[in-house]
């Protein structure tokens, strides 16, 4: 029950993101996709800490994340800068959309228990999220010329990492840490503390640009991370994954 509160709560302030957003505080809008983020970060940390992980909880996450990562940022986007563009802009939003509810949708038919933890299938939902949220707070949404293409890019480019199949790091070990590695969590926790505190934009583009960074940084280093610390340093290759709905096939032989 307790990881379902959790759940709940981004779901509401996804949906009451949309409230401010229409309502042109753009400010409020972010911080609630925000604070939907951490919440979801918690659902899934508090789920695993209590051993509490069931079918129910993992459809009811992925549900709140469509309205809080999917409908939430397509909104403010829209009601942000996107209105400028017309019909082009509204199309744009409807892309972001798409991409996240294919994205959920996906993550919910397949069944990989041996995949390696440590990675994501496409952007995550909050991701591309904090990508909104963290460029709503630094621009004012008032693009003009070539500029107000910007956004555009904004919405085009997290959507399509968020269907493709690029992996990203899910960084799950800051949420979950062993014991002996508690104090990398509360660093890391202070750390932005400290920078939401002082430089709240400069630290929200800095955390989310970096974040989508490192997939082809991870791509672009891999060899030498291989070569360096070994196979473990680097992603597995990927294999087919079994969907939840349909058989997996059957082995020849």
């Amino acid at each position: 029950m307790a990881p379902s509160a959790f759940t709940l709560v981004n779901m509401l302030c996804g949906f009451s993101s949309i409230r401010a957003g229409v309502a042109g505080h753009y400010d409020l809008a972010a911080v609630l996709i925000g604070v939907a983020v951490v919440f979801d970060i918690a659902d899934g940390a508090v789920a695993r800490a209590v051993g509490a992980i069931t079918p129910f909880g993992l459809q009811f996450d992925s549900l709140a994340d469509l309205i809080s990562f999917g409908v939430a940022p397509a909104m403010l986007l829209w009601t942000w800068s996107l209105h400028d563009l017309g019909l082009v802009g509204w199309a744009l939003a409807c892309f972001w959309l798409t991409c996240a509810a294919f994205r959920l949708g996906r993550f919910n038919v397949t069944i990989d228990p041996l995949a390696d933890k440590r990675y994501f299938i496409g952007l995550p939902s909050p991701g591309a999220a904090g990508l909104v949220l963290a460029s709503v707070f630094a621009f004012d949404g008032n693009f003009d010329g070539w500029h107000r293409w910007g956004p555009a890019a904004l919405a085009i480019v997290p959507a399509a990492l968020m269907a493709s199949s690029f992996r990203f790091t899910s960084f799950r070990w800051l949420a979950s840490p062993r014991r002996d590695r508690i104090w990398v969590t509360v660093l890391a926790v202070v750390v932005l503390g400290i920078g939401f505190a002082t430089v709240p934009a400069a630290t929200g583009l800095a955390v989310a640009y970096i974040y989508v960074a490192l997939c082809p940084l991870g791509w672009v280093t891999a060899p030498l991370r291989r070569r360096w610390f070994g196979d473990d340093a680097v992603a597995p290759p990927r294999r087919r994954v079994a969907s939840v709905f349909l058989p997996a096939p059957e082995a020849n032989g």
